[in-house]
């Protein structure tokens, strides 16, 4: 797998099936969990979720130069959190126009995220929550890959402390973000 590129999508991706694992969280409150974001902050993610907040989970970013683990591309829904990341990172000013703030999670160490990050140029933070905290208490669907349990890519859209709106499956995650835009373009459109 030389020349590996953690932006690109294979084209023949198993895509995810939506099992009900996150029918119950429309609705439900976002719990005051403290987690260590790559802006060298503790971030309140029940008080984050007071403001218009999209926190878009996935399992762990790819580096250059580093093939993903075998088996990878075969697991639905595991590839494409570079992707994800840089559809957000693309649309970041018309969801800033919309209100929104974004956020990404996934269970990779601060040192990790922060790295990420700045290869790529995010203009948002990211948290990092390797005991899977918010997952537990939300029950957000996680996966298990070699040993280690991950979180399965949802979008969650936070408002007034509470889910709004959960995005799940994603697929494919590189088309992710333009898929919140429309629809937060859509809900303000008919909230006027």
């Amino acid at each position: 797998m030389s020349g590996y590129d953690p932006t690109v999508l294979p084209p023949d991706l198993p895509v995810p099936q939506d099992d009900g694992a996150a029918s119950h969280l429309a609705g439900m409150d976002v719990p005051a969990i403290e987690l260590p974001s790559t802006d060298g902050t503790i971030v309140n993610v029940g008080l984050l979720a007071h403001d218009l907040t999209v926190l878009y989970c996935y399992p762990r970013a790819g580096q250059p130069g580093q093939p993903p683990p075998p088996q990878w591309d075969l697991t639905p829904g595991a590839r494409g959190c570079t992707p994800q990341s840089l559809g957000f990172r693309a649309e970041h000013d018309a969801l800033r126009a919309l209100g929104a703030r974004v956020v990404g999670l996934s269970v990779q160490s601060v040192l990790e995220q922060r790295e990420f990050a700045e290869r790529t140029g995010l203009p948002y933070a990211l948290l990092s929550d390797p005991a899977l905290r918010l997952a537990d208490a939300m029950r957000i669907p996680t996966f298990e890959f070699d040993g280690v349990r991950l979180y399965k890519r949802i979008t969650l859209v936070l408002e007034r402390g509470r889910v709004v709106h959960a995005f799940y499956p994603v697929f494919p995650p590189n088309e992710n973000a333009a898929e919140v835009r429309r629809w937060l373009r859509d809900r303000r459109a008919a909230d006027a």
